[in-house]
């Protein structure tokens, strides 16, 4: 059974249609990408898929439970399966690195303080931030309040990571270490994440699948693998792939696990 399940999906805000039609399966072990050009939808779908956002129609299915029919009882529970990492990180800028990972897991856990503590320093450590439990968000780097709202994304162990726009306003290098991070976390906590970007390196170095939001369309364009996309896909997807011009080079190429 695939881990997400999207069928004819419709977005809209009023009478504007977003995107419609959407159909596509994020198998467990995905680094599955939502990739298109701004202003295609690519948040709007994230929104929908996390339960920020009704869709106009259509069906978000996690294992097989429809997200979008199910009782708010069951709404919340399917949520608590989900971890999300938003663009700017969101963190508390009143809380500490600390206070912001613990915040989840001491509101749904029902864990004594000690045990929140020790939980939080190992999510801090996962994300390579060991020591750091004091620090504010107004005393990191760009990169690092990108790992501290990871950290904050895995505290509950989801089984489904979404991460909106990783990349976004970090240096090559530390993207590069960000994306190789997720790869890191899909490998040793078996989750399956989809990633909503438009960054090429990250796109052709940490996906195994994907789908492309066409904005002059307003529907998707199954892709599958990028590196496959790049070479024989749709025009459209390898002019979006190449920005026109010669592809750059990947940087990973990490294969999915076998589920």
């Amino acid at each position: 059974m695939p881990h997400i399940e999207v069928r004819d999906l419709s977005m809209a805000y009023g009478d504007f249609i977003v995107q419609s039609g959407l159909d596509f399966v994020v198998n467990k072990g995905d680094i599955f990408i939502v990739m298109g050009g701004n202003g295609c939808g690519k948040t709007t779908l994230m929104r929908a898929l996390v339960g920020l956002q009704r869709p106009a129609a259509g069906s978000v299915l996690y294992s097989g439970e429809d997200f979008w029919n199910a009782a708010a009882e069951e709404q919340q529970r399917l949520k608590r399966r989900l971890g999300i990492l938003f663009q700017g990180g969101a963190l508390w800028s009143s809380l500490t690195l600390a206070e912001n990972v613990a915040l989840p897991i001491a509101e749904y856990s029902g864990l004594p303080p000690a045990r929140v503590d020790e939980l939080v320093a190992f999510k801090l450590a996962l994300v390579g931030l060991a020591g750091c439990e004091d620090l504010y968000p107004a005393e990191l780097s760009g990169g690092m309040r990108k790992r501290a709202g990871l950290a904050r994304a895995i505290a509950l162990d989801p089984d489904i990571l979404v991460i909106d726009e990783p990349s976004s306003g970090l240096d090559p290098l530390t993207a590069r270490r960000l994306d190789e991070l997720i790869v890191e976390l899909r490998d040793s906590l078996g989750t399956t994440i989809v990633v909503v970007t438009h960054e090429l390196a990250s796109i052709l170095s940490i996906g195994n699948n994907s789908i492309y939001l066409d904005s002059e369309s307003r529907s998707m364009i199954a892709t599958g693998h990028p590196q496959d996309a790049l070479k024989n896909g749709h025009p459209k997807v390898r002019h979006f792939l190449t920005r026109g011009g010669e592809a750059p080079p990947p940087r990973l190429n990490v294969p999915a696990e076998t589920p």
